[in-house]
């Protein structure tokens, strides 16, 4: 049965607590497996982990339901994985709603594109929830896994064979956690899973992270809004960005408002009404500015974009956003996550155990490879779609941003193929790339035709520099042999070997 919570929360429906397993006496020497952070990354690969017949120890600092304003959109291709990991009712009774495309306006036009949904099943589709409620749901079914202990701790350290800190040079052996009432434990494992999220205190120590802070997003419910097509995202190109609108349940549509730039307006109110009211279609522009008279809770969230070089530490991976994050835009984040772990899972699967550490950390070098071309190529399209929608007042920035309106609004191959990205259902970093210039291409034929002019050359050449100036720093920081050629990219198997030695528990 549902709760309900105290009014600080936006979402005021709560699903059962999930109890922290304090049974220690039960616990084996060494675990199997270690996850850290209990999101939708860490339940999915302990969940998955455990059907394998693996010992999974499952560790968050706060296993109460979230509450956030992110993380509510699963593409199609993120519920496909999901549905693969056995998790798939995740998203049921929890009052989700099927997403089937996108609606696009701009400057009072409107454009629908359908994600490409031929061969899959009915079910196959995207969804959008209360966050909160999907990863409560994915807790539940680890809490009811019989190879699953859920606790409530806070993870200090990273540990040695010796149970010592972890120092550079060594394998990790497991964690060190501290639990509510204060005592301090060890945890021994095989192999440690760090998806601790965008606040990863551990990263540092597995990754060598590059974090930017392009905008932030604003969120607020609208109640009971009709959206101008039902269940389907709405993105607005606004001035000076993208907003977005989505169902989150039967009855509530979710808005989000990109702020660009490292500070929010000090009178955000004042901002929305006078700013971003003007630019929301006619359609939802009262129920926007009944929520904000109405008193709906308005919240922030800076938004991260996070490229991270792995370090290949043997005993030890990184997964989610404690790894990798792109402008959350697209609704990519949880596609990645849940694509990676069905990767990492498909990997470990053949080993009987993870005792060898020389086997193991041969599986955990692959990942970082083999990941590569699917999560580089949402998380270029995330970054490189977000540069192009906002506003600038730059002409040639402005021709690129109505190319990429109208080619979508062709429909046929130039919607499905772009949209197949989008839905994380067709991945392919040459799909991206062929479409980002023909979309750069259509915006050159707009301004040569019907008869070239000097102005139109001139356009057309700084609207191609445009161009490479938005994709081509996005591909270059994800690495081109990484995302194209992924079969070329050598992995340091001499080195984790080594290290890797030094740790058979």
């Amino acid at each position: 049965m549902a709760a309900f919570a105290a009014e600080e929360r936006e979402d005021q429906i709560v699903l059962p607590a999930v109890p922290s397993n304090d049974k220690y006496e039960d616990d084996p020497q060494v675990w199997d497996l270690v996850v850290v952070g209990a999101g939708v990354a860490g339940s999915a690969l302990a969940y998955a982990q455990a059907q394998d017949g693996r010992r999974v120890l499952l560790i968050d600092r706060d296993l109460a339901q979230p509450d956030r304003i992110v993380g509510e959109l699963l593409q199609p291709g993120g519920y496909l994985q999901l549905k693969r990991l056995g998790l798939a009712d995740a998203t049921d009774e929890i009052d989700s709603q099927k997403v089937y495309g996108y609606a696009m306006f701009k400057n009072g036009n409107k454009a629908v594109v359908k994600y490409p949904m031929e061969g899959y099943s009915s079910d196959v589709a995207g969804r959008s929830f209360h966050h909160g409620r999907f990863v409560q749901r994915m807790r539940l079914a680890c809490a009811k896994a019989p190879n699953i202990t859920m606790r409530q701790a806070f993870v200090k350290r990273l540990i040695n064979v010796d149970g010592e800190e972890w120092q550079e040079g060594q394998p990790v052996s497991g964690v060190k956690y501290k639990l509510t009432g204060g005592a301090e434990l060890t945890a021994r494992s095989h192999l440690t899973i760090v998806c601790d999220g965008m606040y990863s205190s551990l990263r540092k120590h597995l990754a060598e992270p590059d974090m930017k802070f392009p905008s932030f997003f604003v969120g607020i419910i609208l109640k009971n809004a009709k959206l101008p097509v039902p269940n389907h995202g709405h993105v607005v190109l606004a001035k000076p960005s993208p907003i977005l609108f989505y169902p989150i349940s039967s009855t509530e549509v979710r808005c989000l408002v990109d702020v660009p730039g490292a500070k929010l307006p000090e009178d955000l109110p004042s901002y929305l009404r006078t700013v971003v009211a003007p630019e929301i279609p006619d359609m939802l522009r009262p129920a926007f500015l009944a929520a904000l008279d109405g008193g709906s809770q308005i919240r922030t969230m800076q938004n991260k974009q996070l490229t991270s070089k792995p370090l290949h530490q043997p005993g030890a991976l990184l997964l989610g956003d404690s790894f990798n994050m792109r402008h959350p835009l697209t609704g990519g984040g949880m596609t990645v996550a849940l694509s990676d772990t069905k990767l990492l899972c498909d990997l470990l699967q053949p080993l009987p155990s993870f005792c060898d550490p020389i086997a193991t950390a041969e599986k955990t070098a692959d990942f970082y490879v083999r990941r590569k071309p699917v999560s580089a190529t949402i998380n270029t399209l995330a970054n490189a779609l977000y540069k192009v929608f906002c506003f600038t007042g730059d002409k040639a920035h402005e021709e690129m941003r109505q190319a990429c309106f109208d080619y979508l609004s062709l429909g046929g191959m130039y919607s499905a193929g772009p949209v197949s990205l989008l839905s994380g259902l067709n991945p392919k970093p040459s799909v991206l790339v062929m479409h980002f210039f023909m979309v750069a291409l259509y915006g050159v034929g707009r301004l040569l035709l019907p008869r070239p002019t000097m102005h139109g050359l001139w356009m057309s050449l700084l609207l191609l520099m445009g161009a490479c100036r938005i994709i081509l720093p996005i591909i270059w920081a994800e690495g081109p042999a990484a995302v194209f050629l992924p079969m070329l990219v050598g992995k340091p198997t001499r080195a984790m070997t080594r290290i890797a030695s030094k740790g058979n528990l």
